[in-house]
């Protein structure tokens, strides 16, 4: 079924459950778990390229798999 939802709204294709079981289940969820990470690892490489994809998906309309396998 496809997600007409735009921007920070959009849902992954599948909730991504984090180690402590919470689930991640629209894109605005993922930035928020990541933006509320400590600074010293949110800084790392890892998590921006993360945030970044998020940042093109809901600003561009992207595929949400591309910000699943970046949070990922």
């Amino acid at each position: 079924m496809a997600n007409h939802k735009k921007g920070w709204g959009r849902k992954f294709d599948e909730p991504i459950t984090l180690p402590d079981g919470q689930r991640l289940v629209v894109l605005r969820d993922a930035a928020n778990y990541i933006t509320k990470l400590p600074k010293k690892e949110s800084d790392l490489p890892e998590w921006q390229a993360a945030i970044e994809a998020l940042i093109l998906v809901a600003d561009l309309n992207g595929p949400t798999m591309f910000a699943r396998i970046g949070v990922m």
